[in-house]
């Protein structure tokens, strides 16, 4: 069993604090804050116990359930939809759809008789974004192994998904990044000013399997599902020519690698919490807001000693304990309190605040996705103005409508002016010209439709209406 330690069994009164704990107040996005947890001195239960709190009749037969036709059928419609390019057997969405009856019975066979053998995941090197020449391995499974782990998805969130921690709030469905931020952001606002922002040390490539494979069986005891999973771990990867084992990890690309990582972190999640730390993670991800740098360094201390019976490790660069007037990072925001201002309010003309909390792009995102809009608007690029609006659009709507609610007026101002003069630059093959002559920003706005960063501003947009 993984991480046993020394008394057996569930302290006296934890499952009632728990429950107390899951029944604090809701905000208006629907999850549980932990802005008012108390720490709860108890002893320590063994990890898998968080897995199966109130010992639930385990899932006995749920491998018929994912052959189960229509779940197969339900499971090509999101693959399709998800789209991705093929594995190692280099077939595409398109050939596989061309024979999809044929691949669904084959697969549907092979489940039911026990012969599936998944295909070793493509590799596919993805430039790390802070580390340039720096790449981390994406695995690409084959469109027919995608196919067998959206099936098993599909089965497997209805079980865990009711175990997950409110801490945790990547890949559920009915979460977002928005979420995680907005409850970090009440218990800074709640006094809770010293922030543990941390990182786990490559967790999608150090997963042990065993210690996942024992965290499922506290669930699911059809042994012909633990053993689908195990044959999905132990696929291997292929790369410069070669097969190479797995031995550890899982695949970061394949469908069901994040619901496995949530299932792992589980426990994490729930010991901290039970300790009294305001943990918010996503994925891998993950800061603990306190009250105290001492609070903060406990926070570390008891994170490094759960992480470690999970087999995972902090990564000691991207782990620090800072104040928030010093501000951090966390999931693409810079988050980070003002500068008290020796002027009363009254006089002060801007929209400043003293010592108000700031949200923002990271310099790093922006940067990034300059890069992504120079890249789309280099002045050899064969492409109408029209045409070359059409194919920026979709990069300025998401990033803008990702980072519309934090502190960006003057900056989305600013990358609508820069943004034009690339589109007027692209236009006339040189970047001075008369372009804000022969197309102003009301026509690209208007009869081009280009999209105004600007205008996706929540308070702006509604004034416009």
């Amino acid at each position: 069993m993984i991480g046993d330690r020394s008394g057996s069994g569930k302290a006296a009164g934890e499952d009632g604090q728990e429950e107390k704990g899951n029944q604090m107040s809701k905000d208006e996005g629907g999850w549980n804050s932990s802005l008012r947890e108390k720490p709860v001195r108890s002893r320590l239960r063994r990890l898998v116990d968080w897995i199966n709190l109130a010992g639930a009749k385990k899932v006995h037969s749920l491998i018929d359930k994912v052959y189960k036709r229509k779940n197969l059928e339900m499971a090509w419609e999101r693959v399709k939809a998800n789209r991705g390019s093929g594995g190692v057997d280099g077939q595409t969405l398109e050939a596989f759809e061309t024979q999809l009856d044929q691949q669904l019975e084959r697969l549907q066979r092979e489940l039911k008789e026990d012969t599936y053998r998944p295909l070793p995941v493509r590799q596919h090197p993805i430039p790390k974004r802070d580390k340039p020449g720096e790449y981390r391995m994406l695995g690409i499974p084959a469109i027919y192994d995608r196919l067998c782990q959206q099936a098993l998805l599909n089965r497997l969130e209805p079980i865990f998904e009711p175990i997950f921690d409110d801490a945790s709030f990547g890949y559920r469905r009915g979460r977002s990044t928005k979420d995680a931020l907005r409850k970090i952001w009440k218990e800074i606002q709640g006094g809770s000013e010293w922030i543990v922002d941390a990182d786990l040390r490559d967790f999608f490539g150090s997963v042990d399997h065993e210690k996942l494979l024992t965290l499922v069986a506290q669930r699911i005891a059809d042994g012909r599902v633990l053993r689908l999973i195990r044959a999905m771990l132990k696929a291997g990867s292929y790369g410069k020519g070669q097969v190479l084992p797995s031995e550890r990890g899982t695949p970061q690309g394949g469908v069901v690698s994040p619901t496995l990582s949530n299932i792992l972190l589980t426990p994490f999640d729930r010991e901290m919490r039970l300790r009294g730390y305001q943990l918010t993670r996503y994925a891998d991800d993950w800061v603990v807001t306190c009250k105290s740098a001492a609070e903060a360094r406990s926070a570390v201390d008891a994170a490094r000693r759960i992480l470690k019976q999970l087999g995972v490790e902090l990564h000691p660069q991207k782990t620090r304990i800072v104040h928030v007037r010093y501000g951090f990072e966390f999931l693409g925001y810079k988050i980070k309190r003002g500068k008290k201002l020796h002027l009363p309010e009254s006089k002060i003309r801007s929209q400043a605040r003293s010592g108000a909390l700031y949200a923002y792009p990271r310099e790093k995102s922006i940067q990034r996705f300059q890069d992504q809009v120079r890249q789309r608007t280099k002045r050899r690029v064969p492409l109408k103005t029209q045409e070359l609006i059409a194919r920026l659009n979709p990069l300025l709507r998401g990033w803008g409508e990702y980072y519309k609610r934090a502190h960006v007026r003057k900056l989305f101002n600013q990358l609508d002016r820069w943004i034009m003069r690339r589109i007027w630059s692209h236009r006339f093959k040189r970047w001075r010209n008369g372009g804000w002559k022969q197309l102003p920003a009301t026509t690209l706005y208007g009869e081009y439709e280009l999209v105004n960063l600007v205008g996706l501003i929540p308070f702006l947009a509604s004034r416009s209406d």
